[in-house]
């Protein structure tokens, strides 16, 4: 064939087959090597503690988000002063609290019932007292303070903490008295007039604490771990509200309890493994079973996890809590791969050599492991490259896993298969070691047949028999899938599938939601529903910096900031009548007051005596050494309609680029937006390493799969899956994230799997048929392919079970990768390709060497088993028909 490209793939094979006879005459030393290695490398586990970082917002966020430099100037800039002039809009971290929502059963908050029950919970909360070398603290002596008092709720403070007097007030909304009060009230309905509230159906208090000093800190959290444990028993004798509750340290307590979870988990896909293995290699021969070696094999994967992860535990890298998904997928990897080696294995003849069995095996099946292990590492650690660490740990560790995978199946699991081909040679049973008789005696019962006589394999080829799906493959499906209306049908579905995918994909929304961090039953996710239910109409206070010393006593200087804070209050995501500007104040209080200050001195000389008037912009004014010059000022805007993360994205978006065509130097900062920055780079992150990883993935195949026209049948391939899981995972409501984006990438490695079969097998066919050749390539493959399939799914099933999104997601995607990628290599591959017979083996002429039609065929599947999977399994051999 003039296509052929096996300039890598022959002496690599050559490799493989040196390396099979090596194990083969030494197999106890590649058995205890690596085990003494993993014992060994596996202590990292000791270091696991101190890898184990669960911060979400290192794990989650961008490592260079432009947020994290915004807040570093906040924090230089604009120190906070809890101990006197709290304010929370001024904090540049989300600061220490307690908070809960009431929402009322009746409808309506504002009723003297419910008041009463909310002022009664709030005496309990502030009665919390906890102990600290032998003395008592309670809230009154940790809140943040304004003045001499506790930082207090605005309309509590209206209310003058009088459970009667709240129907008898009008509140207006969303300022009463001056104070913002659409934080503390939610689902609110105004009069006819729209000026005060009817009713409203909840109520938010929270309890801000200091956080001046680590002695304040300490503190601070040893009365938040109170409130958590007293909180629930508090709310005892409420009959009128349901109440939800939450602190600053629950988000990162109730996601740090995610590892310690899913642990059981793992065991239970540790036996599902080891019983699908041994099912699918059981057999009805006491000698021929491959029970034992199934057995082993995830034994192996299992090593692999231990070594790749200890290995990396002794050098210090991180452990994120998504990363606790890669032992589900390794173990997946590795069955598979143990199947591809004991499929290659049967095909020898029993009656070889065992070296010159397993070198045959290398030859074959190890060159295909070679190609699937380059395809996934490579796709992991592609993964490196993107901005999120808790991405970047996940990748790191998986990857090098799948390396220490590959390398315990061609030698551990060689060894394995080694010394069981001795026991095969003598014809000892596979669990007594007893040798027994080869052909069953007429006086015998068939129960003696099945545990005493052994060592069957079928004589014309030499080799253990083959599994009866392959023919159901050969007789039945492959002729059907080729049917002309059978392919019609194919071409209608995947049209649609297609449509139905970009639909998706155009569909989906972006970011992590924070609430999916906890597990299902955590009581943070009923606070988040209330927040979100009735406290989403207003979003963030912005603070706008100025960043640089400019002359705010010029009036032209003056103009601009104003030009720029109007531009910022247009925008639709602000609500211009909350903003607040000590500038804009500072001018009008010195015209009411008939004060000239356009001149420096007078300007400078005049704050003094205004921030005294105003204490609260004391905060907001960074002022020089000399008190002489403003270093830095800040503004605040009042964000509205940013509840969910497409309308946050854009907000991010408008008002930077507003700022950034200011005149004057600006910064927009909210700590929320160390969050919001996610939504900016995950989708280019996304693309770009899609990209890199599918034309990495091309490379690889011209270099291993000698045929160049079978790499780009399987590059569109890997497109056509991506594509549709991108597109299904809008519809099973997985959002495009750091968790979700790095299962895009692995799915490039995993399409490689399914698809370079079906392609090269049928472009390698002798037939001049189509049909003929996509039937021959489902009747080699078909088994192999669903058997694969079926190992990796079992391997991540149980993560279906888990109670948080991030290990549901894992498995989502994962399922849906592998799904689509079995049909696109069952069902859509064979079709497409008996459109296609441009490049394919074809017969020169008529033959006139002893070169049979039978013979060629056989020749080429030797040759597509040395570069690609050989999974067909026959250790389900014929006996199972046979009972």
């Amino acid at each position: 064939a003039w296509c052929q490209t096996d300039c890598v793939e022959k002496p690599l094979c050559a490799a493989f087959r040196k390396l099979g006879t090596c194990v083969g005459q030494n197999p106890w030393w590649f058995l205890l090597v690596p085990l003494v290695v993993s014992v060994v490398i596996g202590g990292g586990f000791g270091f696991f503690a101190k890898n184990e970082n669960n911060d979400i917002e290192y794990q989650f966020t961008p490592i260079n988000g432009p947020a994290k430099l915004e807040r570093k100037f906040i924090k230089e800039h604009f120190p906070t002063n809890d101990s006197q002039f709290f304010s929370r809009p001024r904090l540049y971290a989300e600061g220490a609290f307690a908070s809960f929502i009431a929402v009322s059963k009746d409808g309506n908050i504002l009723t003297e019932a419910t008041f009463e029950e909310i002022l009664f919970i709030d005496k309990n909360v502030k009665g919390f007292q906890i102990y600290d070398s032998g003395t008592a603290y309670n809230y009154s002596n940790l809140c943040a303070k304004t003045g001499a008092t506790c930082f207090s709720n605005p309309l509590l403070d209206l209310l003058n903490y009088d459970a009667s007097l709240v129907e008898k007030t009008n509140i207006t909304y969303p300022t009463a008295n001056r104070a913002f009060i659409a934080d503390a009230l939610g689902g609110v309905e105004l009069n006819k007039i729209g000026t005060t509230i009817k009713k409203a159906k909840a109520f938010r208090l929270r309890y801000e604490l200091r956080e001046d000093d680590e002695e304040n800190k300490r503190l601070s959290l040893l009365w938040i771990e109170e409130f958590l444990r007293e909180f629930p028993m508090a709310l005892a004798q409420s009959t009128h509200i349901e109440v939800s509750h939450f602190t600053s340290v629950s988000r990162q307590e109730e996601f740090g309890k995610n590892s310690k979870r899913i642990i059981p988990l793992f065991s239970l896909t540790y036996f599902l493994s080891i019983f699908f293995s041994i099912m699918s290699c059981v057999r009805f021969d006491c000698v021929r079973t491959k029970v034992s070696v199934a057995a082993l094999g995830v034994v192996s994967a299992g090593l692999a996890v231990l070594t790749g992860f200890g290995l990396l535990m002794y050098c210090g890298m991180s452990f994120a809590i998504d990363t606790a998904n890669a032992p589900f997928l390794i173990l997946g990897i590795g069955v598979d791969d143990m199947f591809i080696m004991l499929s290659s294995w049967q095909k020898t003849k029993v009656h070889d050599k065992v070296e010159d069995r397993l070198a045959k095996t290398y030859s074959e099946a190890a060159v295909s492991i070679t190609i699937t292990t380059l395809t996934d590492v490579l796709a992991f650690y592609i993964g490196i490259m993107t901005p999120f660490p808790s991405v970047q740990s996940f990748c790191v560790y998986t990857g090098t896993t799948i390396l220490f995978c590959f390398l315990y199946n061609i030698t551990f699991f060689g060894a394995v298969l080694a010394l069981n081909g001795r026991r095969e040679a003598s014809n000892r049973h596979w669990l007594t070691f007893r040798k027994v008789e080869r052909d069953s005696k007429p006086d015998k019962s068939k129960l003696y047949g099945l545990c005493c006589v052994g060592g069957s394999y079928n004589q014309e080829s030499g080799a253990e028999s083959e599994h009866p799906v392959y023919f159901f493959f050969k007789k039945y499906y492959g002729p059907f899938l080729t049917n002309r209306w059978t392919k019609a049908i194919v071409v209608l579905l995947y049209t649609g599938y297609l449509a139905g995918s970009i639909y998706g994909c155009l569909h989906i929304k972006e970011g992590i939601d924070l609430r999916n961090l906890a597990f299902d039953d955590s009581y943070v996710i009923k606070f988040y529903n209330d927040e979100s239910d009735f406290f989403s109409d207003y979003g963030p206070r912005v603070m706008v910096t100025v960043t640089e010393p400019v002359e705010y006593w010029n009036s032209t200087i003056q103009d601009e900031i104003e030009i720029c804070m109007g531009r910022l209050e247009n925008n639709s995501y602000v609500d211009r009548e909350l903003s607040e500007s000590w500038l804009r104040i500072y001018v009008e209080h010195a015209a009411d007051m008939s004060i000239d200050i356009r001149e420096r001195n007078a300007f400078i000389g005049n704050l003094s005596k205004f921030l005294t008037y105003v204490p609260a912009f004391q905060q907001d004014i960074e002022l020089s050494e000399d008190n002489m010059d403003i270093r830095a000022s800040r503004f605040f805007i009042q964000t509205v309609n940013a509840s969910d993360s497409f309308n946050q994205k854009n907000m991010l978006i408008e008002l930077r680029n507003l700022v950034k065509e200011c005149k004057i130097p600006l910064l927009v900062y909210h700590p929320a937006f160390i969050y919001f920055d996610q939504f900016l780079v995950i989708v280019t992150t996304t693309v770009q390493n899609i990209i890199v990883a599918t034309a990495a993935m091309l490379v690889i195949s011209l270099l291993l799969i000698p045929n160049p026209i079978c790499s780009l049948w399987v590059t569109l391939a890997i497109a056509s899956v991506l594509v549709g899981v991108s597109g299904f995972m809008a519809f099973w409501g997985v959002n495009l994230d750091s968790i979700s984006m790095i299962n895009l990438v692995i799915c490039i490695g995993f399409s490689v799997d399914f698809t370079a079969h079906i392609s090269y097998a049928f472009v390698s066919n002798d037939k001049t048929n189509a049909n003929e050749r996509a039937i021959d390539a489902l009747y080699t493959l078909g088994y192999p392919i669903l058997q694969g399939a079926l190992s990796t799914i079992i391997g991540i099933a149980v993560l279906s079970m888990a109670g948080s999104y991030i290990f549901r997601t894992f498995f989502k995607i994962m399922f849906l990768v592998i799904f689509f990628g079995a049909v696109h290599g069952l069902v859509l591959m064979p079709v497409f390709l008996t459109f296609y017979q441009a490049c394919g083996n074809q017969n020169s002429g008529p033959s006139n060497t002893n070169d049979s039609k039978e013979n060629s065929q056989n020749r080429n599947a030797h040759n597509y088993l040395q570069v690609h999977h050989g999974k067909e399994n026959g250790a389900d051999s014929g006996e199972l028909t046979n009972l």
